[in-house]
């Protein structure tokens, strides 16, 4: 019997005053969940912001949640209690599994509500830590010196806490988004303050260009159909030559990649210019903005304005001017901002909610060039007996063997349609049999090695139907797979591990 898949109902709203970005991440999310095999819907609030047309575009699902007027965006007037009811008078047929809150306004009595109504696990996107919160999953991609410690009273219940960079909740474009390449003078200039722009600050940011650093380059301002200033914002454009409008772009990667300086807000676009590389003035157009903006100017990431200076036409131009005078200076940033973010946080969120769906299947020969570049990754290399670098035509040969050999199981893991990770059983003379297992190298902490251990065992005692002897190998140095192994129920001496598995599970999912 085929498993059901998983079903994720997504909450998050858009409107002109609180902009596009909580959506934007939380469909992000979304795309990566789908390509994991789950079911995706979004709900939103009517805000005057087209949210199912955003929607559409990720090839998510959109349900409305309730009429309500653009004024009631307000946090005064959202009433938690009435949305938790109409999310669930929503999603009671369709039982989501897990839904995914992106709202300041939400608390642990909404995820309270809504989870003992459904039955649902709750993931909470939050950066600021500022209310209780009942998740199972809390993800905050902004650097912290200790993300537990950031949460630690605020949670109601202990939950998986994905912080860092690492879990910047970024579209499928932006994993290999093309690199800005660095010029030493600043031929053009791209401004995008966030999807609606309410407060008006690409209109300030291009004077600031124009009238007081004097840059005479092209500069582009990236926006959507939703900024309330659009027809402003229009005019102005054609008011000064070598001045373009983007609108509504599907995605802003190509945008961020051909300026040698932008000037954006501190919303979630802060990471995406991060993957990119392109080098940055931030500007912080609304006080929640600053969570992002603080850890990345301290890390030497953005370029930001200098205490006491105003956000205005001169302060901004001024900023300009300096980055305008500072090459050395954007290379820098360009390079710390790629090392910070990869691109791959939304597949890692994605993948740590479904981690119990991890299945396995026989490898085929498509997979030998994958399980190559997983193997002499450094990484697994600093985690194997034999740590040396595999040529090409050495692997071909040893996985050739490998599918053909009767005392050896090779086995790839999987999530939806995404290979994750290897997993080897070898049977000995002895009458053993030895495992082995490693992950893609980019998914290590997310819990999957243990899902991995367990799903091997219930694979081969299926179709064996016999006792298992398994012994494996784990390097002293190798504490995080040594803890795999202790949880498994993997009994040690020394750099060996035993475990006798006497009877197979019933109902075994491989």
């Amino acid at each position: 019997m085929t498993e059901q898949a998983p079903r994720v109902a997504l909450r998050a709203d858009a409107s002109a005053q609180a902009g596009l970005g909580h959506v934007v991440r939380i469909l992000a999310l979304g795309r990566a969940l789908i390509e994991c095999g789950a079911e995706v819907r979004l709900l939103a609030r009517d805000l005057g912001v087209d949210t199912a047309r955003l929607a559409r575009d990720a090839g998510i699902g959109h349900t409305l949640l309730h009429q309500v007027a653009a004024s009631s965006s307000a946090a005064s007037s959202f009433d938690t209690v009435e949305d938790a009811r109409c999310l669930v008078q929503l999603l009671q047929a369709w039982h989501p599994d897990i839904i995914v809150a992106d709202h300041y306004g939400l608390d642990a009595q909404w995820h309270e509500a809504v989870r003992n109504a459904l039955g649902s696990k709750i993931a909470v996107i939050d950066d600021l830590a500022d209310r209780d919160l009942l998740a199972d999953w809390v993800i905050d991609h902004n650097p912290a010196a200790d993300h537990r410690a950031k949460y630690a009273r605020h949670l109601r219940t202990p939950a998986h806490i994905l912080g860092g960079p690492r879990f910047a909740l970024l579209a499928p474009a932006y994993r290999d988004a093309p690199a800005c390449v660095w010029h030493d003078a600043v031929r053009s200039i791209g401004i995008f303050m966030g999807g609606t722009d309410a407060t008006g600050y690409s209109s300030i940011a291009l004077r600031a260009c124009r009238e007081v650093a004097g840059f005479a380059g092209l500069v582009e301002i990236a926006t959507t159909s939703a900024n309330p200033q659009l027809a402003t914002l229009r005019a102005e454009c054609r008011s000064w030559p070598d001045t373009q409008l983007l609108l509504d772009a599907p995605d802003l990667s190509a945008f961020f990649a051909r300026h040698d300086l932008q000037i954006g807000a501190g919303g979630g676009a802060a990471w995406e210019r991060c993957r990119v590389g392109a080098p940055t003035l931030v500007i912080a157009c609304a006080a929640n903005q600053q969570v992002v903006i603080e850890p990345l100017a301290s890390l030497g990431v953005v370029a930001v304005l200098p205490a006491g200076m105003a956000a205005d036409a001169a302060g901004i131009g001024a900023a300009v001017l300096a980055q305008l005078a500072a090459p050395m200076r954007r290379l820098d940033m360009a390079q710390r901002g790629r090392a910070l973010v990869d691109g791959l946080g939304a597949r890692r969120a994605a993948l740590c909610m479904l981690s119990t769906r991890l299945a396995l299947r026989p490898a085929l020969a498509a997979d030998a060039l994958q399980m190559h570049r997983w193997r002499n990754h450094p990484v697994t290399r600093s985690r194997s007996k034999d740590d040396h670098e595999i040529g090409w035509e050495t692997h071909e040969r040893w996985f050739a063997g490998a599918l053909s050999d009767p005392r050896r199981t090779l086995l790839v893991a999987q999530i939806g349609s995404l290979p994750l990770g290897v997993m080897r059983f070898d049977d000995l003379a002895d009458g053993t049999t030895e495992v082995s297992l490693y992950l893609d190298p980019a998914l290590h902490g997310l819990g999957l090695g243990i899902n991995l251990l367990n799903a091997g065992e219930r694979y081969l005692m299926a179709r064996r139907g016999t006792p298992l002897q398994l012994v494996g190998t784990v390097l002293d140095t190798n504490s995080a797979s040594q803890r795999i192994f202790h949880q498994a129920g993997y009994r040690q001496t020394g750099t060996h591990w035993q475990k006798v598995v006497p009877v197979a599970p019933q109902g075994t999912r491989t």
